[in-house]
């Protein structure tokens, strides 16, 4: 699993209009190749009047899965600008199509691939982009006597708490990054003088808004 990546925040739809012709963005996050086949096939059933639905997806964790699709557009036009902007923005696990209206107004090969870059780009932005952390949660078990002072140096910490427990002892939950577990349970003995049980529990990614 990775340590850390970037994601689009979830669905998203954002509209540009280019030399009369309208370029609409619908923007997802997808984990597997069949999940962005089936939001591109959504989309253009709901677009099933506008001549072009080009698309690009980028998906695993080392990018293994990348398809782009012209839908009609000259080759190299569309789909592939697409894919660009999902790379240079380093996503992972993301789909977009961008449905065309055509206006009229022919823009030639240099024009498209501007407008579907830009077209992309906004609508990834309109979107929100979030990076997500591998985080493992540490289960501290202390006394009360011991709460204040943990929870106030845990606050002003890096780590983050998820929930305290307030049962015959109170048991805090922490999200400590995957690297971090050795570091935060050394701070934790010297913080408590050794008077706490620590437990690993979930394995999860925390997401954070860029």
């Amino acid at each position: 699993m990775l340590h850390r990546y970037y994601t689009v925040k979830g669905y998203g739809e954002h509209e540009i209009t280019i030399q009369k012709s309208r370029f609409i963005a619908s923007v997802s996050r997808a984990k597997t190749e069949a999940e962005a086949q089936e939001f591109i096939q959504k989309i253009k059933k709901q677009h099933w009047n506008a001549p072009h639905n080009c698309s690009a997806y980028l998906i695993g964790e080392n990018d293994q899965i990348q398809k782009a699709n012209d839908d009609g557009e000259p080759s190299g036009t569309a789909g592939v600008p697409i894919l660009e902007v999902l790379k240079k923005k380093h996503l992972k696990d993301t789909v977009v199509v961008i449905t065309r209206y055509f206006g009229g107004i022919k823009l030639g090969a240099g024009g498209l691939i501007r407008a579907y870059g830009k077209s992309t780009s906004e609508g990834i932005e309109a979107t929100g982009i979030v990076e997500r952390t591998l985080m493992r949660v540490m289960h501290t078990t202390i006394d009360y006597t011991l709460l204040g002072k943990v929870e106030n140096e845990l606050r002003s910490s890096v780590y983050s708490i998820k929930e305290i427990h307030y049962l015959e002892s109170v048991e805090i939950e922490t999200y400590v990054e995957e690297t971090q577990k050795e570091t935060f349970t050394e701070w934790m003995i010297e913080l408590t003088n050794a008077k706490n049980q620590i437990t690993e529990g979930q394995l999860m990614y925390l997401e954070s808004e860029v």
